[in-house]
């Protein structure tokens, strides 16, 4: 049958491809438009399937924070270029995702991808931009926090940080969050203690410590103690209670949190990206 302008301009209007794409579709289909819709989807699935080995490191980062700053979501939507990254409907698909995500209170990114947003599978609705903007898309990061004070600290389009803090939110707790916000976004560190860093990971360190004090000429004897101290610098680096406090750096983070409210303690960090 005969495929009419009107035809591609409404499947176009319904997917969002391309006109040689939707007209295509169509002579596929003979016409039927919701036959063509799952024609396009298809190759959607095909062109994401194509780019998912592609690396995604530009995006945005989007946050909500409840009325009493008790809870925080975070959700960091990735693609392949800067271009794509500020497309409006780039930017209007991950706000959509996030907003979804809240009102379904959404834990992890896998619960965020099985939910429906504005009526269609959310996992179907990135293919289908994967498909009309030619690059992959992903959430690459995600998450869920609740507390007695959750900051949420936003560096640019890229990374967002929240910080869960022992005491009720006010001014001062919000701002020490956002500062502590800041110095996770920038320092990476592994783990909020040493306490929680993998054993694997500090058992890796220390065969570090061994082998350079070896290479330096130290003495069989002391390798151990010396690879100890290695470790102990180690964990002071990368740990975000023990690391110098960026402002600051005379003390620790641990320390400066304590001095904004007496026994005020940091219960947990997240760090989401777009891969920065």
């Amino acid at each position: 049958m005969a495929i009419t302008a009107q035809d591609v301009k409404k499947l176009r209007t319904m997917t969002g491809a391309g006109m040689m794409d939707c007209k295509k579709a169509l002579s596929e289909a003979e016409g039927d438009l919701e036959k063509a819709v799952e024609i396009l989807r298809k190759k959607g699935q095909k062109l994401a399937a194509k780019r998912a080995d592609r690396e995604t490191t530009e995006g945005q980062v989007f946050v909500w924070s409840s009325d009493d700053n008790s809870k925080s979501v975070a959700l960091a939507f990735a693609c392949e270029t800067e271009p794509v990254s500020v497309n409006e409907e780039f930017i209007a698909l991950g706000q959509s995702l996030l907003d979804a995500a809240v009102a379904a209170d959404a834990k992890t990114a896998e619960e965020v991808l099985a939910l429906t947003v504005n009526g269609e599978a959310a996992t179907e609705l990135i293919t289908a931009l994967t498909a009309k903007m030619g690059e992959k898309m992903e959430i690459s990061g995600y998450a869920n926090v609740d507390g007695a004070a959750v900051a949420a600290y936003k560096h640019g389009s890229s990374i967002a940080v929240l910080i869960e803090l022992s005491e009720a939110a006010d001014e001062a707790v919000l701002e020490a969050g956002r500062n502590v916000g800041m110095q996770v976004a920038a320092m990476r560190p592994l783990a909020l203690s040493a306490d929680d860093v993998d054993p694997a990971v500090i058992a890796k360190e220390k065969e570090i410590g061994v082998e350079r004090a070896r290479q330096e000429g130290k003495p069989d004897h002391i390798l151990e103690r010396i690879a100890e101290g290695y470790v102990k610098k180690f964990l002071k680096e990368n740990t975000l209670l023990e690391q110098a406090y960026v402002k600051e750096p005379s003390q620790s983070v641990k320390a400066y949190v304590g001095s904004v409210k007496s026994g005020m303690v940091v219960k947990s960090f997240n760090r989401v990206s777009t891969g920065k």
